[in-house]
Protein backbone atom coordinates (compact mmCIF):
# COMPACT_ATOMS: atom_id res chain seq x y z
CA UNK A 1 0.00 0.00 0.00
CA UNK A 2 0.98 2.96 -0.74
CA UNK A 3 1.75 6.30 1.76
CA UNK A 4 -1.41 7.73 -0.70
CA UNK A 5 -3.42 4.71 0.04
CA UNK A 6 -2.68 4.75 3.23
CA UNK A 7 -3.90 7.94 3.85
CA UNK A 8 -6.93 8.01 2.53
CA UNK A 9 -7.62 4.30 4.37
CA UNK A 10 -7.03 6.38 7.77
CA UNK A 11 -8.74 9.73 6.73
CA UNK A 12 -12.02 7.21 5.89
CA UNK A 13 -11.73 6.34 9.68
CA UNK A 14 -10.62 9.37 11.27
CA UNK A 15 -11.45 12.25 9.09
CA UNK A 16 -9.85 15.90 9.48
CA UNK A 17 -11.58 18.67 11.55
CA UNK A 18 -10.30 21.59 10.03
CA UNK A 19 -10.22 24.57 12.36
CA UNK A 20 -11.08 27.16 9.57
CA UNK A 21 -12.78 27.69 6.41
CA UNK A 22 -13.87 30.88 4.98
CA UNK A 23 -16.14 29.58 2.50
CA UNK A 24 -19.55 32.16 3.76
CA UNK A 25 -16.81 35.14 3.37
CA UNK A 26 -16.46 33.82 -0.14
CA UNK A 27 -19.66 33.43 -1.17
CA UNK A 28 -20.95 36.95 0.56
CA UNK A 29 -17.99 38.54 -1.45
CA UNK A 30 -18.45 37.00 -4.25
CA UNK A 31 -22.02 36.46 -5.19
CA UNK A 32 -23.46 38.11 -2.16
CA UNK A 33 -25.32 34.63 -0.66
CA UNK A 34 -26.59 33.16 -3.73
CA UNK A 35 -26.16 30.15 -2.95
CA UNK A 36 -27.50 28.70 -6.51
CA UNK A 37 -24.59 30.80 -8.64
CA UNK A 38 -22.38 28.81 -6.39
CA UNK A 39 -23.88 25.53 -5.45
CA UNK A 40 -21.40 23.59 -3.73
CA UNK A 41 -22.63 20.55 -5.18
CA UNK A 42 -21.20 21.25 -8.19
CA UNK A 43 -17.47 21.38 -9.12
CA UNK A 44 -16.87 25.11 -7.69
CA UNK A 45 -12.55 25.47 -8.23
CA UNK A 46 -12.80 27.96 -10.88
CA UNK A 47 -14.41 30.50 -8.04
CA UNK A 48 -13.79 28.57 -5.01
CA UNK A 49 -11.10 25.99 -3.01
CA UNK A 50 -14.13 24.49 -0.95
CA UNK A 51 -17.21 22.42 -2.45
CA UNK A 52 -18.85 19.16 -1.45
CA UNK A 53 -17.24 16.61 -3.81
CA UNK A 54 -13.76 17.48 -2.59
CA UNK A 55 -14.76 18.19 0.59
CA UNK A 56 -15.45 14.24 0.42
CA UNK A 57 -12.02 13.66 -1.58
CA UNK A 58 -10.10 15.24 1.02
CA UNK A 59 -11.54 13.22 4.09
CA UNK A 60 -12.83 16.33 5.98
CA UNK A 61 -15.10 14.91 8.58
CA UNK A 62 -15.93 17.91 10.21
CA UNK A 63 -15.41 21.88 9.33
CA UNK A 64 -15.13 24.81 11.82
CA UNK A 65 -17.05 27.33 8.96
CA UNK A 66 -15.51 30.92 9.97
CA UNK A 67 -18.43 33.89 10.40
CA UNK A 68 -15.50 36.26 9.64
CA UNK A 69 -16.47 39.66 8.88
CA UNK A 70 -14.08 42.94 8.28
CA UNK A 71 -12.63 44.99 11.09
CA UNK A 72 -13.69 47.96 9.09
CA UNK A 73 -17.28 46.58 9.25
CA UNK A 74 -19.60 49.52 9.73
CA UNK A 75 -21.96 47.23 11.79
CA UNK A 76 -19.82 44.21 12.37
CA UNK A 77 -22.67 42.53 14.84
CA UNK A 78 -25.11 42.58 11.44
CA UNK A 79 -22.62 41.31 9.50
CA UNK A 80 -21.92 38.41 11.89
CA UNK A 81 -24.86 37.34 11.96
CA UNK A 82 -25.16 37.70 7.71
CA UNK A 83 -22.68 35.04 8.26
CA UNK A 84 -24.02 33.25 10.56
CA UNK A 85 -27.30 33.02 8.52
CA UNK A 86 -25.35 32.23 5.62
CA UNK A 87 -24.08 28.78 7.41
CA UNK A 88 -27.15 27.86 8.46
CA UNK A 89 -28.21 28.26 4.70
CA UNK A 90 -25.74 25.42 3.48
CA UNK A 91 -26.79 23.29 6.37
CA UNK A 92 -30.42 23.37 5.03
CA UNK A 93 -29.13 23.08 1.83
CA UNK A 94 -27.73 20.37 1.85
CA UNK A 95 -28.72 17.46 5.08
CA UNK A 96 -26.88 14.74 3.25
CA UNK A 97 -23.32 15.96 3.53
CA UNK A 98 -23.63 18.84 6.08
CA UNK A 99 -24.83 18.10 9.93
CA UNK A 100 -25.21 20.71 12.44
CA UNK A 101 -23.24 20.71 15.14
CA UNK A 102 -22.69 22.26 18.78
CA UNK A 103 -21.08 19.84 20.37
CA UNK A 104 -18.09 17.24 20.63
CA UNK A 105 -21.04 14.14 20.85
CA UNK A 106 -22.43 15.75 18.16
CA UNK A 107 -19.40 15.74 16.09
CA UNK A 108 -18.98 12.02 16.77
CA UNK A 109 -22.27 11.85 15.67
CA UNK A 110 -21.90 13.02 11.64
CA UNK A 111 -18.83 10.32 11.76
CA UNK A 112 -20.82 7.48 12.48
CA UNK A 113 -23.38 8.58 10.17
CA UNK A 114 -20.84 9.99 7.22
CA UNK A 115 -21.71 13.72 7.22
CA UNK A 116 -19.43 16.34 7.76
CA UNK A 117 -19.94 17.78 11.28
CA UNK A 118 -20.58 21.83 10.98
CA UNK A 119 -19.10 24.37 13.74
CA UNK A 120 -18.95 27.82 13.62
CA UNK A 121 -16.29 29.89 14.94
CA UNK A 122 -16.25 34.00 14.90
CA UNK A 123 -13.01 35.49 13.40
CA UNK A 124 -12.37 38.81 15.37
CA UNK A 125 -13.12 40.19 18.74
CA UNK A 126 -14.87 43.52 17.23
CA UNK A 127 -17.79 40.96 16.22
CA UNK A 128 -19.13 41.26 19.67
CA UNK A 129 -18.72 45.14 19.74
CA UNK A 130 -17.83 45.16 23.69
CA UNK A 131 -20.62 43.40 24.88
CA UNK A 132 -20.73 40.48 26.72
CA UNK A 133 -24.72 39.81 25.91
CA UNK A 134 -23.91 39.76 22.62
CA UNK A 135 -21.03 37.15 23.02
CA UNK A 136 -23.94 34.69 24.73
CA UNK A 137 -25.86 35.53 21.33
CA UNK A 138 -23.58 34.52 19.21
CA UNK A 139 -22.78 31.12 21.44
CA UNK A 140 -26.99 30.76 21.41
CA UNK A 141 -26.61 30.74 17.44
CA UNK A 142 -24.30 28.21 17.32
CA UNK A 143 -20.90 30.03 17.45
CA UNK A 144 -18.27 27.82 19.20
CA UNK A 145 -15.38 29.86 19.25
CA UNK A 146 -13.99 33.57 18.89
CA UNK A 147 -11.30 34.40 17.60
CA UNK A 148 -10.04 37.42 20.20
CA UNK A 149 -8.81 39.97 17.35
CA UNK A 150 -8.64 39.60 13.76
CA UNK A 151 -5.65 42.09 12.24
CA UNK A 152 -6.65 44.89 14.05
CA UNK A 153 -6.61 45.47 17.96
CA UNK A 154 -9.88 45.51 20.12
CA UNK A 155 -10.49 47.81 22.53
CA UNK A 156 -9.57 44.82 25.01
CA UNK A 157 -6.93 42.90 23.53
CA UNK A 158 -4.11 43.25 20.87
CA UNK A 159 -3.40 41.35 17.44
CA UNK A 160 -0.51 39.99 15.96
CA UNK A 161 -0.45 42.92 13.03
CA UNK A 162 -1.40 45.86 14.80
CA UNK A 163 0.76 48.47 17.03
CA UNK A 164 0.69 47.08 20.63
CA UNK A 165 -1.77 48.92 22.76
CA UNK A 166 -3.24 47.12 25.71
CA UNK A 167 -0.37 44.78 26.02
CA UNK A 168 -1.97 41.62 25.71
CA UNK A 169 -5.48 41.64 27.07
CA UNK A 170 -7.02 44.42 29.39
CA UNK A 171 -9.20 43.89 32.74
CA UNK A 172 -12.39 43.51 30.06
CA UNK A 173 -10.58 41.06 27.97
CA UNK A 174 -9.68 38.64 30.87
CA UNK A 175 -13.56 39.16 31.18
CA UNK A 176 -14.48 37.68 27.84
CA UNK A 177 -11.76 34.41 28.05
CA UNK A 178 -13.75 33.68 31.43
CA UNK A 179 -17.22 34.37 30.00
CA UNK A 180 -16.28 32.01 27.32
CA UNK A 181 -14.96 29.56 29.89
CA UNK A 182 -18.31 29.76 31.36
CA UNK A 183 -20.15 29.54 28.32
CA UNK A 184 -18.05 26.20 26.75
CA UNK A 185 -16.69 28.82 23.33
CA UNK A 186 -13.22 28.17 22.65
CA UNK A 187 -10.88 30.87 23.02
CA UNK A 188 -9.02 31.08 19.50
CA UNK A 189 -5.91 32.78 19.51
CA UNK A 190 -5.09 32.61 16.10
CA UNK A 191 -4.77 36.61 14.42
CA UNK A 192 -3.50 37.61 18.53
CA UNK A 193 -0.47 39.03 19.54
CA UNK A 194 1.88 36.48 21.31
CA UNK A 195 1.68 38.83 24.94
CA UNK A 196 -2.37 38.30 24.18
CA UNK A 197 -1.86 34.54 23.66
CA UNK A 198 0.13 34.63 27.17
CA UNK A 199 -2.35 36.61 28.53
CA UNK A 200 -5.65 34.71 27.38
CA UNK A 201 -3.53 31.46 28.55
CA UNK A 202 -3.09 32.88 31.89
CA UNK A 203 -6.76 33.83 32.05
CA UNK A 204 -8.30 30.68 30.71
CA UNK A 205 -9.65 27.91 32.80
CA UNK A 206 -10.67 26.05 29.91
CA UNK A 207 -8.37 24.33 26.62
CA UNK A 208 -7.53 27.53 24.25
CA UNK A 209 -7.04 26.53 20.11
CA UNK A 210 -5.17 27.93 17.66
CA UNK A 211 -7.97 27.65 14.58
CA UNK A 212 -5.07 28.47 11.75
CA UNK A 213 -1.68 29.45 12.93
CA UNK A 214 1.97 27.78 12.26
CA UNK A 215 5.16 27.70 13.95
CA UNK A 216 7.25 31.16 14.77
CA UNK A 217 10.43 29.20 15.12
CA UNK A 218 9.57 27.75 11.40
CA UNK A 219 8.75 30.91 9.69
CA UNK A 220 9.06 34.36 11.91
CA UNK A 221 5.52 35.92 10.55
CA UNK A 222 4.03 37.21 13.89
CA UNK A 223 1.22 35.20 12.90
CA UNK A 224 2.63 32.17 14.00
CA UNK A 225 3.32 30.96 17.70
CA UNK A 226 6.53 31.19 19.45
CA UNK A 227 7.68 28.35 21.13
CA UNK A 228 6.97 29.49 24.76
CA UNK A 229 3.44 29.40 23.98
CA UNK A 230 3.85 25.73 22.45
CA UNK A 231 5.06 24.78 25.60
CA UNK A 232 2.37 25.73 27.57
CA UNK A 233 -0.57 23.75 25.70
CA UNK A 234 0.13 20.75 27.39
CA UNK A 235 -0.64 22.08 31.12
CA UNK A 236 -3.45 24.25 29.23
CA UNK A 237 -4.84 21.22 27.23
CA UNK A 238 -5.15 22.92 24.14
CA UNK A 239 -4.27 22.56 20.21
CA UNK A 240 -2.68 24.66 17.65
CA UNK A 241 -4.28 23.91 14.34
CA UNK A 242 -1.26 24.45 11.54
CA UNK A 243 -2.06 26.28 8.82
CA UNK A 244 -1.56 26.18 4.97
CA UNK A 245 -1.06 30.09 3.78
CA UNK A 246 2.04 30.53 2.06
CA UNK A 247 2.64 33.50 3.77
CA UNK A 248 2.85 32.07 6.84
CA UNK A 249 4.49 28.76 6.74
CA UNK A 250 7.47 30.20 3.74
CA UNK A 251 10.11 32.68 5.31
CA UNK A 252 10.76 33.79 1.40
CA UNK A 253 6.95 34.38 1.26
CA UNK A 254 6.69 36.67 4.24
CA UNK A 255 8.71 39.51 1.78
CA UNK A 256 6.87 39.03 -1.41
CA UNK A 257 3.73 39.01 0.50
CA UNK A 258 4.30 42.22 2.35
CA UNK A 259 5.16 43.59 -0.95
CA UNK A 260 2.08 41.98 -2.35
CA UNK A 261 -0.03 43.40 -0.16
CA UNK A 262 1.33 47.10 -0.84
CA UNK A 263 0.71 46.82 -3.90
CA UNK A 264 -3.06 45.52 -3.71
CA UNK A 265 -3.67 48.68 -1.10
CA UNK A 266 -1.93 50.72 -3.91
CA UNK A 267 -4.84 49.61 -6.12
CA UNK A 268 -7.48 50.86 -3.87
CA UNK A 269 -8.61 47.08 -2.43
CA UNK A 270 -7.94 45.19 0.86
CA UNK A 271 -5.20 42.66 0.92
CA UNK A 272 -7.23 39.73 2.11
CA UNK A 273 -9.46 40.57 -1.26
CA UNK A 274 -9.99 37.38 -3.07
CA UNK A 275 -12.84 39.23 -6.00
CA UNK A 276 -11.77 38.16 -9.60
CA UNK A 277 -11.01 42.18 -9.78
CA UNK A 278 -8.61 41.41 -7.10
CA UNK A 279 -6.86 38.76 -8.26
CA UNK A 280 -6.49 40.23 -11.82
CA UNK A 281 -4.11 42.39 -9.42
CA UNK A 282 -2.68 40.06 -7.66
CA UNK A 283 -1.76 37.93 -11.00
CA UNK A 284 -0.52 41.10 -12.62
CA UNK A 285 1.97 41.31 -9.66
CA UNK A 286 2.84 37.71 -9.94
CA UNK A 287 3.91 38.02 -13.49
CA UNK A 288 6.03 40.77 -12.53
CA UNK A 289 7.47 39.12 -9.46
CA UNK A 290 7.20 35.27 -9.22
CA UNK A 291 6.18 33.92 -5.55
CA UNK A 292 7.71 31.67 -3.58
CA UNK A 293 5.94 28.31 -3.48
CA UNK A 294 4.92 26.59 -0.47
CA UNK A 295 4.62 22.47 -0.74
CA UNK A 296 3.03 19.73 1.50
CA UNK A 297 6.80 19.33 2.69
CA UNK A 298 6.45 23.62 4.21
CA UNK A 299 3.65 22.74 5.89
CA UNK A 300 4.94 19.40 7.21
CA UNK A 301 8.36 21.13 8.57
CA UNK A 302 5.58 23.10 10.88
CA UNK A 303 3.56 20.06 12.25
CA UNK A 304 7.34 18.24 12.94
CA UNK A 305 8.52 21.24 14.80
CA UNK A 306 5.45 21.33 16.42
CA UNK A 307 5.29 18.17 17.67
CA UNK A 308 8.22 18.34 19.00
CA UNK A 309 7.77 21.32 20.88
CA UNK A 310 3.86 21.20 22.05
CA UNK A 311 3.69 16.99 21.37
CA UNK A 312 0.90 15.25 19.11
CA UNK A 313 -1.72 15.71 21.80
CA UNK A 314 -1.96 19.72 21.07
CA UNK A 315 -2.06 19.63 17.33
CA UNK A 316 -4.48 19.72 14.50
CA UNK A 317 -5.13 21.30 10.88
CA UNK A 318 -7.10 24.54 9.49
CA UNK A 319 -6.56 25.13 6.69
CA UNK A 320 -7.82 28.69 5.88
CA UNK A 321 -9.25 27.87 2.23
CA UNK A 322 -11.48 30.45 0.68
CA UNK A 323 -10.09 33.00 3.26
CA UNK A 324 -6.49 33.28 1.44
CA UNK A 325 -5.29 33.67 -2.28
CA UNK A 326 -2.73 31.35 -2.45
CA UNK A 327 -2.07 28.03 -1.18
CA UNK A 328 0.79 24.87 -1.43
CA UNK A 329 1.50 23.05 -3.70
CA UNK A 330 -0.33 19.88 -3.10
CA UNK A 331 -2.55 21.52 -0.99
CA UNK A 332 -4.46 23.54 -3.61
CA UNK A 333 -7.53 23.41 -2.12
CA UNK A 334 -9.60 20.95 0.18
CA UNK A 335 -8.79 17.82 -1.63
CA UNK A 336 -5.37 18.31 -0.76
CA UNK A 337 -6.04 16.92 2.87
CA UNK A 338 -4.44 13.19 2.21
CA UNK A 339 -1.37 14.41 0.20
CA UNK A 340 -0.14 16.37 4.07
CA UNK A 341 -1.00 12.84 5.60
CA UNK A 342 1.11 11.21 3.29
CA UNK A 343 3.77 13.09 3.92
CA UNK A 344 3.95 12.79 7.39
CA UNK A 345 3.39 8.94 7.12
CA UNK A 346 6.54 9.05 4.94
CA UNK A 347 7.74 11.02 7.70
CA UNK A 348 7.76 7.80 10.50
CA UNK A 349 3.98 9.58 12.05
CA UNK A 350 1.97 6.48 13.23
CA UNK A 351 -1.23 6.10 12.75
CA UNK A 352 -1.90 6.97 16.72
CA UNK A 353 -0.11 10.29 16.14
CA UNK A 354 -2.40 11.10 12.78
CA UNK A 355 -5.42 10.03 14.23
CA UNK A 356 -5.01 12.64 16.85
CA UNK A 357 -4.13 15.27 14.49
CA UNK A 358 -6.72 14.62 11.82
CA UNK A 359 -9.72 14.19 14.32
CA UNK A 360 -9.23 13.00 18.09
CA UNK A 361 -7.37 16.09 19.52
CA UNK A 362 -10.17 18.34 18.29
CA UNK A 363 -12.97 16.23 19.49
CA UNK A 364 -11.27 16.30 22.84
CA UNK A 365 -10.73 19.54 22.95
CA UNK A 366 -14.52 20.85 22.53
CA UNK A 367 -15.23 18.16 24.76
CA UNK A 368 -13.07 19.76 27.68
CA UNK A 369 -14.38 22.90 27.03
CA UNK A 370 -18.06 21.90 27.60
CA UNK A 371 -16.46 20.20 30.80
CA UNK A 372 -15.66 23.44 32.37
CA UNK A 373 -18.80 25.21 31.29
CA UNK A 374 -21.00 22.60 33.20
CA UNK A 375 -18.90 23.08 36.06
CA UNK A 376 -18.58 26.76 36.18
CA UNK A 377 -22.45 27.34 34.83
CA UNK A 378 -22.44 25.82 38.78
CA UNK A 379 -21.12 28.46 40.70
CA UNK A 380 -20.83 31.55 38.11
CA UNK A 381 -23.85 33.45 36.83
CA UNK A 382 -23.77 35.36 33.31
CA UNK A 383 -21.16 38.14 33.48
CA UNK A 384 -22.62 41.84 32.75
CA UNK A 385 -19.23 43.64 33.44
CA UNK A 386 -19.14 46.44 30.61
CA UNK A 387 -15.60 47.91 29.16
CA UNK A 388 -16.53 51.21 30.48
CA UNK A 389 -16.46 49.41 33.97
CA UNK A 390 -13.36 47.47 33.96
CA UNK A 391 -11.08 49.52 31.68
CA UNK A 392 -12.01 52.74 32.68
Amino acid sequence: MTSGEAARELLREFPVVDGHNDLPWALREQVRYDLDARDITADQSAHLHTDLPRLRAGGVGAQFWSVYVRTDAPDPVAATLEQIDCVRQLLTRHPEDLRPALTAADMEAARREGRIASLMGAEGGHSIANSLGTLRGLYGLGVRYLTLTHNDNVDWADSATDEPRAGGLTAFGREVVREMNRLGMLVDLSHVAATTMRDALDASSAPVIFSHSSARAVCDHPRNIPDDVLERLPANGGIAMVTFVPKFVLQAAVEWTAAADENMRAHGFHHLDTTPEAMKVHRAFEERHPRPVATVATVADHLDHMREVAGVDHLGIGGDYDGTAFTPDGLDDVSGYPNLIAELLDRGWSKADLTKLTWKNAVRVLDAAEDVARALQETRSPSHARIEDLDG
